[in-house]
C-alpha cells in the first residue's frame, strides 16, 4: 500500500509569518497537532503544538508577535506519495515523529499521520510499533 491511499489530502499550512496564535487557532479549528510552514505550497519547516508551548510559552514570548518562521522545525523529514506505507511507518518510529508531510515536486499534497496507518489493518502492528518506540523515546 502506497502513502497516497492513506493520507489525509486537505492539508492546513501556515506561511512563514503567520502568527502562532493563528497557528493554534487553526490547530483547534481542524484539531491537528501539526502544521507545515510553507511558501507557495514548497514545505519549509513544521510547528507543533508541543513547538508553540516549548519556544514560546514555556519562554514567556507573546503567541501573538511571534512568528512560525521563529519556532518551525527546519529538518524535516518528508515522504512522496509513492512511498510504500510500511517504510513510512519505519521511518516515523527511527525517528520517532508522528507526522510525516507528503511532497510530490516539491509541493505540498499531504500529510500522512500515525493515526492513517493505524486505520489500516495491514499497518496496526507497524503503527504501535512507531507508537511504542516514540513513546520509549520520550520517556526512557
Amino acid at each position: 500500500m502506497k502513502v497516497k491511499e492513506i493520507m489525509s489530502k486537505k492539508v492546513q499550512w501556515v506561511s512563514p509569518d503567520a502568527s502562532l496564535e493563528k497557528v493554534a487557532k487553526l490547530m483547534n479549528e481542524f484539531d491537528i497537532g501539526s502544521v507545515p510552514v510553507c511558501q507557495d505550497s514548497n514545505v519549509l519547516g513544521l510547528i507543533t503544538d508541543r513547538d508553540i508551548v516549548i519556544r514560546t510559552v514555556a519562554e514567556g514570548k507573546n503567541p501573538i508577535t511571534v512568528k512560525a518562521k521563529d519556532v518551525m522545525s527546519t529538518n524535516v523529514l518528508k515522504v512522496s506519495p509513492d512511498t510504500d506505507a510500511h517504510d513510512a511507518a519505519d521511518k516515523m518510529a527511527e525517528h520517532q515523529i508522528r507526522r510525516l508531510p507528503v511532497v510530490e515536486n516539491g509541493k505540498l499534497v499531504g500529510m500522512l499521520a500515525l493515526g492513517d496507518l493505524a486505520i489500516e489493518s495491514i499497518h496496526i502492528d507497524e503503527a504501535g510499533e512507531a507508537l511504542n518506540d516514540i513513546s520509549q523515546g520520550i520517556y526512557h
